[in-house]
């Protein structure tokens, strides 16, 4: 909707932007309580159960669908004020702040609920709510050019469905989609069996599992920073995103070979190569997904980009965990033979069902990447060197 969106103040990005503040702000605002009726806490405990339930899945919604307005209006904004050759860089400092704002917040996190107390998990949900406020409207803070003018240029809004149906008809535009989709998918179903699986088949420490979130954003941040310098020379950035799906083919072989070999470091190799190779790929299909957006229709191309993102992340997210449970009942009963009666066949099956949808990426993508124009040799017409019959 902001691509024609008409305001009086002449703006198309910022009344989104604000309104996935306010929705983001209210589910936050709203969250702590909700938290205490679902743990019954205090009166809320002769409260029916349904209600904490309800209370907490719609402060979740709120946030969630605030972030992901915000974003996919923030990232139109972005390709509207970056020229294209800039959009590499953007996207690079986007997701390297991304990662740094979440490290940073989770040292903050854990030091303000050290002395945890339903109190102080108010204070510190509610605070998330005022600095994330603060925070979006210095962010917003003349970004946008206003036109007075630009509530005349568009008096026929297209529905949604006009809207997508020319989007779609864009070149190889599904299949952009589809590539997105599975990638996603294959760099994010092991995302919540990493510390599991490292200590319950590998036997590693707490703090050490722990130091398996920081090695797998250290490879994202460095496979960002070297897509944004790649691409900002001027690379294929499907090109780019297909080099770090290949990459998670030997990272998730490294992580599936850890546990016959009981090898900690080999682990940790494999775990740093999937965010290197899940940093490149993000990087390329965001920045393809920039370059290829029409104007009149950037935020739903980037809304698309990222519903299908989100909506990859969290199916994989969710699989992950009940395959990995199934394949371990069946295991542990008997039922793939003697030789399968171990813990660790529930992750090894999840890890090579991301192989399998890696190659399917790879495949997918391969159509959407240009091929190189080599220089053809020079041919003579007539007589002496060269003369051909």
């Amino acid at each position: 909707r902001s691509d024609t969106h008409r305001s009086e103040l002449g703006w198309r990005r910022v009344p989104y932007i604000w309104l996935g503040t306010l929705v983001q702000f209210g589910g936050l605002a709203v969250m702590p309580f909700a938290l205490l009726v679902l743990s019954g806490g205090g009166n809320s405990a002769s409260a029916p159960a349904w209600i904490g339930q309800a209370s907490a899945a719609l402060a979740f919604l709120f946030v969630g669908a605030g972030i992901h307005i915000t974003q996919t209006v923030g990232l139109a904004l972005a390709t509207d004020l970056a020229p294209q050759e800039s959009q590499p860089k953007v996207v690079g400092l986007m997701y390297v702040m991304l990662l740094l704002g979440m490290i940073v917040s989770a040292f903050v996190f854990a030091a303000v609920l050290e002395d945890f107390s339903p109190g102080r998990l108010i204070q510190v949900i509610q605070g998330c709510a005022i600095t994330t406020m603060i925070l979006n409207v210095i962010a917003l803070w003349k970004q946008e050019t206003r036109d007075r003018n630009r509530r005349f240029k568009n008096p026929d809004q297209p529905t949604f469905k006009q809207s997508w149906e020319l989007f779609c008809k864009g070149d190889h535009a599904i299949r952009r989609l589809t590539a997105v989709g599975l990638g996603t998918m294959a760099f994010t179903m092991e995302d919540v069996l990493l510390e599991p699986y490292g200590g319950e088949i590998l036997k590693l420490s707490v703090s050490s599992t722990t130091f398996l979130t920081a090695t797998l954003a250290i490879g994202g941040l460095i496979g960002f920073g070297l897509a944004s310098r790649v691409l900002s020379r001027g690379a294929d950035p499907f090109r780019m995103a297909s080099m770090g799906a290949f990459l998670g083919l030997p990272a998730f072989m490294a992580v599936i070979l850890a546990a016959p070999l009981a090898s900690a470091s080999l682990f940790s190799f494999g775990v740093f190569l999937i965010g290197f190779g899940g940093g490149l790929f993000g990087h390329g299909t965001l920045t393809a997904t920039m370059n290829l957006a029409p104007p009149e229709q950037r935020g739903l191309a980037l809304g698309a980009w990222g519903a299908v993102q989100a909506t990859g992340a969290g199916i994989a997210m969710a699989l992950g965990g009940v395959i990995r449970d199934l394949v371990n009942y069946f295991a542990m009963n008997s039922y793939f033979g003697p030789a399968l009666i171990d813990p660790s066949t529930g992750y090894i099956a999840v890890y090579a069902l991301e192989i399998l949808l890696l190659i399917a990426t790879i495949v997918a993508m391969a159509p959407l990447i240009k091929q190189r124009v080599l220089p053809q040799p020079l041919q003579t017409s007539s007589g002496g060197m060269g003369r051909s019959s």
